[in-house]
This record gives structure tokens, C-alpha cells and sequence, in this order.
């Protein structure tokens, strides 16, 4: 009986029994229930006993079912529910105003636009409260129950190993055209590529008429796009809400992108090659990518999801531009990341003698720059690749601690420096010589990068603009129905 939504079950109540000509007081002498009380009762004012509700069923002709549905039985019920629950909000109460009844006498279009007033309220006091500082908090959260779990989601792994099953791929290769084809429909959507896609999102969802739209045309080749494409249906597979602030969106993030990598390189399949892998002592991510035809990126996360749990590694992974700025990492071994003072990773700057940005400059950066660093944690050995396929260059790295790098290629690397950052004396520390020499006699004009101003979004969904998303998805109808 918990289940029960009172507001909607007198709704069903109310649509029964004017459906059924009768009035208050003619049910209520078929239920032994005065009218008052019946009123109070289709008002989601009251709340049905389990008896009551059998015995409205016999006199209203209809299922237990019907009356229990958890659908308002018409638009104008629904409306009537969405107000009624709208004015029990503190943010609607807010307001001042008095109370609405919804009666006859109101309009249908009036109540819809006090719904929609309301919804736009709504999204916009819960992006406001949401600041910078929370949002590099969250992040922090999110990484820090990431290295608890290493990295490994079992209940995702299971959820894409059933929907790849279900299409019949079995991870031996590449995913084709036809199996990514497969896989959306098996969730119920069609997959469209279209020039016309907004540029603030690398996807829209059309959930009424069953349509992913990415961008492109008629290619489906690219690892970018497969990607794009798995990850939109990661959150239909994962069941995902509407993020309610910041916080959720990051985790459904996550949570999209490990599913889009776990169907990529289904767990059966890689899990038998990386241990294979490291009894020759040979473990590769650049292997990994060859093997599944993914990204560098996508093979070196999905390499931490499955090296802690599979293969009893501790790892971290890291993504940083050419400046040295950390766009992601996840870390489970003690690598020293530099955090601030909420404890957040992204956005902070790697020390120049750290494999990653020595890959830059690396006579290795076209193929893979194996590394050794000392730190005040200890000594980390790397692998670092340089992606510059369609977008600025960035460094993917994956490393393990210095007795976890004989299973890898590359663990007789004789690259070695030293990084005493942030302590002590490192590459943020001007000498004395050169301080002298400059101090005063310098004045860099700043390169005018966005997240200087913008480090983090305030919004639930960051940087998506809803009426250009509404707009699309209202063009592309139009077009469907030409």
C-alpha cells in the first residue's frame, strides 16, 4: 500500500466515477463511505485501505489495477496533480502567492503555463545553490569512492555483458556498424547521423520517437562516435534519472562512460587477454587497442576498471593538454596528484618532470614514452601516449608503482627524472639566478583559456543550451513528418 500515490489514485477515482455517471453521494451508498469522505479521497487527501479500494472496484465496474495505476488518467489530470504537488514546494511556497484550486472553471491552458512557470523554477533553483567550490568538491567525492571500489563497477559489467549477449557480440574484434546498429535497438532507438546536431552536445535523444541523432553523416567507423553513441545508451541501460544537480551528472557520466567501455571491451573477452598478457609479462594498453579497435583513451580506462579487480594491479591513469593541466585521472596506487584545497584532481598542473609532459617533448612521442619517476611517494613507472587525432594534443598515461611495472612492455625504460613537486625544489621553482635576472623585467600576456574564468559549471547540465536542444529535436519532427 506504500506505493500508492494518493494524489493520482483519486484522480483514477474521480475519472471512474464521472465515467460512470454517478455522483459523491452514489458511490459513497455503494462503499458505505460518506461523501465528505470520498471528496477528501479523490483530493489525495486521504489515503485508501486496502478494503476500501476492492470494494471501489466493484462499484465502479473496473480492475484493482485501474484504480492503482501510477498514470493520471488524463492530461487535465495530470496537471491538476503536478500543481497540487508544485504548491506543497518550499520554492513555490516561496512565492507568497495564495492557493489554486484547479476547478472546472480554470482552463486547461492555464494550468499549463503555471506548470511550466513552475518547472523553469525548479531548474533554476537547483543550478544556482550549486557553486564552483561544491562542484570541484563532488568531483573530489566521485574519485575518491572510484579508488575505493578500484575502479571497477560488477554491476555495470554485468548489465553491459547481458546487452552484448543480446545482440550475440562476443568482443572477439572490433564492434561493426551492424552490432552498434543492434545494440540501439535492442534499447529501442534508431541511430541518426546529422550535420544539423547542435554544437554544445555530441548527441541528442529524441525518447518519444526512439531516436539517437549524433554528428556526421552516414559513417559509423570512427572510435569517437562509437563511443558518443554507447555512451548515450549507457543511461538508458543504467536506468538514469534526470540528474538533480551536479553531483548525479557526474556520476552518471561516469557511469555512462564505463558502461560504453565494458561493451567495447566486454570483460569475457579482455580479461583472458590481459591475463595472458601479463604471464608473458607484455601487458600493453596500445595491445588493448589494437585488440577492440578503441581509442587510447577508452583502452587505457578500461584497463584500470579490470587491472585492480582481474589482474591485482594498482594503476592510475591521467589525461592532460600540452600546458600540463589534468582534464581526468583516477588514481589507486599512491601517485601523488597535485590537488587544491577541496581535494579535486581535474584542472590542477603536473610537474614538468612527470612522464606525462615529458612525452611532449619526447623523441617517443609518436609511439609510446616509457618512463620512471621519483617522487615523494615513491618511485612510478608510465606509459604515455599522445592523442592528437581530431582534437588538441593530449597525453594519456597509465602507470603502476615501480615493483608492479615488470609485467608491463616497456618496464627497461632507462627514461628516469626526479619530480620533487609541490615541496620541494622542482620545476615551479625559480632559481635564484634567474629570479634575479627577471624579476621586473617580465610580462607574460596570458593565453585567454575558458576555464580561467570557468573552471567548473554551476549547472546541472553544464554548457547545454535546452532551447537550441528543443528547437533541433522540433525541426527533425517536422522533417519526419514531410
Amino acid at each position: 500500500m506504500a506505493t500508492i500515490d494518493p494524489l493520482v489514485f483519486g484522480q483514477r477515482v474521480r475519472h471512474y466515477r464521472k465515467a460512470a455517471g454517478m455522483t459523491l453521494d452514489d458511490l459513497g451508498g455503494k462503499v458505505s463511505r460518506p461523501a465528505p469522505f470520498l471528496s477528501l479521497l479523490e483530493n489525495g487527501k486521504k489515503e485508501p485501505k486496502l478494503g476500501l479500494i476492492n470494494d471501489l472496484s466493484v462499484a465502479l465496474g473496473v480492475d484493482v489495477s485501474d484504480l492503482m495505476s501510477v498514470e493520471a488518467p488524463s492530461r487535465r489530470a495530470e496537471l491538476e496533480v503536478t500543481i497540487e504537488r508544485a504548491q506543497r514546494d518550499q520554492a513555490y511556497r516561496d512565492l507568497g502567492l495564495p492557493y489554486l484550486k484547479p476547478t472546472t472553471r480554470v482552463p486547461d491552458a492555464v494550468l499549463e503555463h503555471i506548470v511550466r512557470l513552475y518547472a523553469e523554477l525548479r531548474g533554476r533553483d537547483a543550478a544556482a545553490p550549486f557553486t564552483r567550490d561544491e562542484a570541484r568538491a563532488a568531483n573530489a567525492q566521485l574519485r575518491a569512492e572510484m579508488t575505493e571500489r578500484g575502479n571497477y563497477f560488477g554491476d555495470i559489467e554485468a548489465i553491459a555483458a547481458d546487452a552484448v549477449r543480446a545482440i550475440g557480440f562476443e568482443g572477439q574484434g572490433a564492434m561493426s556498424k551492424g552490432d552498434l546498429n543492434a545494440l540501439a535497438s535492442h534499447f529501442g532507438f534508431k541511430v541518426i547521423r546529422t550535420p544539423e546536431v547542435p554544437a554544445s552536445v555530441r548527441s541528442v535523444t529524441d525518447m518519444a520517437n526512439g531516436k539517437i541523432y549524433v554528428h556526421g553523416r552516414d559513417s559509423f567507423d570512427s572510435k569517437s562516435s562509437r563511443s558518443v553513441i554507447l555512451q548515450t545508451l549507457g543511461h538508458f541501460a543504467l536506468g538514469h534519472p534526470d540528474p538533480k544537480d551536479f553531483s548525479e551528472f557526474l556520476a552518471q557520466r561516469v557511469e555512462a562512460n564505463y558502461f560504453a567501455g565494458a561493451v567495447l571491451l566486454p570483460e569475457a573477452a579482455a580479461v583472458p587477454f590481459l591475463l595472458n598478457a601479463k604471464v608473458d609479462r607484455n601487458l600493453s594498453v596500445e595491445d588493448l587497442k589494437d585488440r577492440f579497435f578503441a581509442s587510447y583513451e577508452m583502452a587505457g580506462h578500461r584497463f584500470t576498471n579490470l587491472a585492480t579487480e582481474h589482474l591485482e594491479l594498482g594503476t592510475h591513469f591521467v589525461r592532460s593538454d600540452d600546458q600540463g593541466i589534468i582534464w581526468k585521472a583516477y588514481s589507486n596506487n599512491g601517485v601523488p596528484f597535485p590537488k587544491n584545497s577541496a581535494g579535486a584532481i581535474e584542472g590542477q598542473r603536473l610537474c614538468r618532470e612527470w612522464g606525462t609532459r615529458q612525452a611532449f617533448v619526447s623523441d617517443a612521442r609518436y609511439t609510446i614514452h616509457y618512463q620512471y619517476t621519483d617522487t615523494s611517494a615513491g618511485t612510478f613507472w608510465c606509459a604515455t601516449f599522445v592523442e592528437s587525432e581530431d582534437e588538441s594534443p593530449r597525453a594519456i598515461t597509465v602507470g603502476a608503482r615501480f615493483e608492479d611495472a615488470k609485467w608491463f612492455r616497456g618496464w627497461n625504460t632507462d627514461r628516469r627524472s626526479v619530480s620533487q613537486c609541490p615541496e620541494g625544489d622542482c620545476c615551479r621553482t625559480v632559481s635564484d639566478e634567474m629570479a634575479e635576472r627577471w624579476n621586473g623585467n617580465a610580462w607574460p600576456s596570458v593565453r585567454p583559456n575558458s576555464h580561467v574564468l570557468a573552471a567548473m559549471p554551476v549547472e546541472t547540465i553544464p554548457g547545454v543550451d535546452m532551447v537550441e536542444i528543443y528547437e533541433f529535436l522540433t525541426d527533425q519532427e517536422d522533417v519526419a513528418f514531410q
